[in-house]
């Protein structure tokens, strides 16, 4: 996980053009799906009824949205948007000074306080968190305060789980008539959703889960069950929330037009840290004036919550117009001192 304060220090990571075969591909691919199936949730979960269809029905390539291309979201963790309504994701008490709004520099004089991506220490006592949940939440925040620092997913270069993984500054949607790829700009993190398919009977964890979509008219329904929780650093969010088998993460993404897109991301800019420009290149192209990208997710896990809760993340088209390569084993250096327990090597094997 990148240490981003007002002015980087010390090892940056190296981004290259290596990915050049997966540059910006606004409206270069066509799709054309057929929805036949609804989602059948793994054994002992319960799938939220939204993410099924209600009926069988053909929609036609003209009608499917092209979420296609590379999307920017310049916010530091927790890196969620709060819903309007209902119940949320937890937040940060520590804060810190914001310098940047939605779309550059803010005003000379403006007093506004959002997250401390430095010092991450959330509100244990948010009635979503059952007592178990709480008192990890609040050991993570007591380890943060003592400048300690925490391992998460991020900066210990391990696959990050949903939703943690919504925090990335940046995503690739590809867009196939069977499947839709998501790339995050951490590390080379890859998803892989079928659509209109079920889940297996008997679903086999793994990192990021099993995850089947479809369309519902002009939003993209993912489902997802099976992410690993028998692992290191299984967590939902930078706060150290945990999670058990049970975790059932349900993704809705939609286009929004430009205003309601920018102002998304001005409401973002209320409570998360804004990136100073050029945000590594994620910060929104002042040019583009098209639509941006929402995504919003539920969060169910019956062994860490009272209740489902939901949050935001919105995109817009970012400066940059190819995909960065970003390893996270080439900045292992996530804490003053301390380093990513990655694998290495004194002498190299050739």
């Amino acid at each position: 996980m990148r240490n981003l304060n007002t002015a980087p220090t010390g090892a940056v990571r190296r981004y290259t053009n290596a990915f050049d075969a997966l540059r910006l591909l606004r409206g270069a691919v066509s799709v054309g799906v057929v929805i036949t199936a609804a989602a059948t949730p793994a054994t002992g979960q319960t799938v939220d009824p939204a993410a099924a269809p209600a009926g069988s029905g053909t929609q036609t390539t003209a009608s499917i949205p092209d979420l296609s291309g590379i999307w920017g979201h310049p916010y530091l963790w927790p890196s969620f948007e709060s819903p309007p309504s209902g119940p949320g994701p937890l937040v940060n008490k520590s804060r810190r000074r914001q310098t940047f709004g939605a779309d550059g520099p803010l005003a000379p004089g403006t007093d506004a306080f959002v997250s401390n991506n430095n010092e991450l220490v959330a509100d244990y006592t948010n009635p979503i968190l059952k007592p178990g949940a709480a008192e990890a939440v609040k050991e993570y925040g007591e380890s943060e305060l003592r400048g300690v620092g925490t391992p998460t997913p991020g900066n210990q270069c391990w696959p990050q789980p949903l939703p943690y993984i919504f925090w990335n500054f940046g995503v690739l949607m590809l867009q196939q008539a069977d499947k839709i790829t998501i790339v995050y700009d951490e590390d080379h993190e890859v998803r892989q959703v079928r659509l209109n398919q079920p889940h297996p009977a008997q679903v086999t964890a793994s990192w990021y889960g099993d995850s089947v979509g479809h369309y519902e008219g002009d939003t993209l329904v993912i489902d997802t069950v099976g992410i690993k929780a028998e692992r290191l650093f299984a967590m939902v969010d930078t706060f150290g929330t945990p999670y058990t088998p049970a975790l059932h993460v349900v993704e809705r993404y939609r286009l929004l037009d430009y205003e309601a897109a920018k102002e998304g991301q001005e409401r973002a800019a209320k409570e998360l840290w804004r990136i100073p420009d050029p945000a590594e290149g994620w910060a929104p192209d002042p040019n583009y004036k098209g639509k941006g990208l929402q995504l919003h997710f539920t969060v169910e896990d019956d062994g860490v919550f009272t209740m489902p809760w939901s949050a935001t993340v919105t995109y817009r088209r970012p400066v940059l117009t190819e995909w960065p390569e970003n390893a996270c084993a080439e900045n292992i250096q996530w804490h003053p001192g301390t380093y990513s327990a990655v694998p290495k090597t004194e002498k190299p094997d050739f």
